[in-house]
């Protein structure tokens, strides 16, 4: 299977050395470029790509607006924020809103190729160190929340301990090594997180945990 990809970013120099790395991929074809966020919606919308690459700041419309309505008009497509640097406010929104996760500018082709298979599967870009230090820092930065058990209420024990290890960047695998139960079984467990709570992937999963308060940021 041929992953589709949009590239949106108004540098050119950039579009096209992604372009070039991507389109050598045997797996991977870029089908459209975009320079801001108005390009990069209706590309989307025509186009409808497996993934779309999506700069946060952009002319015309920026990349958290853009991301905003491609999740909303076409939900299939998985958006991968590019930023330049980690700790960045609107990537967290951007997070929060439906992107699947984020990469810097300087990833490696490798790097950029894998992100792009993994979320295009359904996965997210939870694992590195880094995107947890991003939720961190802003939910840090937030008012002090108080647990909201309302939120969460629909959860069986389990599926909230779950959402918990999920929010600290753990893998299916490692979840299933600490609760001493089937990796299959978890990935049951993270499903039904998901459809209970009407989120789209763990990433989202991740940023809700942190702003209903079950999971605290530094802890």
């Amino acid at each position: 299977m041929t992953l589709r990809v949009l590239i949106a970013d108004d540098q050119m120099m950039l579009r096209e050395s992604f372009g070039i790395l991507l389109n050598a991929q045997p797996d991977i074809e870029v089908v459209g470029e975009a320079v801001n966020g108005e390009e990069a919606v209706r590309q989307a919308t025509e186009l409808v790509p497996d993934v779309c690459l999506m700069d946060i700041r952009m002319p015309t419309l920026d990349g958290l607006e853009a991301t905003r309505r491609i999740v909303e008009r076409v939900p299939e497509v998985r958006i991968i924020i590019l930023t330049t640097f980690d700790l960045d406010e609107y990537v967290y929104e951007a997070l929060r809103v439906g992107a699947s996760g984020f990469l810097l500018k300087d990833s490696s082709a490798h790097r950029l190729a894998d992100a792009i298979r993994t979320v295009a599967l359904g996965g997210a870009l939870l694992a590195p160190t880094v995107t947890r230090r991003l939720i961190e820092e802003f939910a840090r930065m937030g008012a002090p929340r108080a647990p909201r058990r309302d939120r969460v209420a629909d959860l069986t024990g389990r599926e909230t301990e779950v959402l918990c290890l999920i929010a600290q960047g753990l893998s299916n695998a490692e979840i299933a090594a600490g609760l001493v139960i089937a990796e299959q079984t978890v990935k049951t467990h993270v499903g039904r997180i998901l459809v209970k709570l009407g989120l789209r992937d763990r990433t989202q999963a991740a940023v809700f945990a942190y702003e209903v308060g079950l999971v605290v940021a530094g802890g």
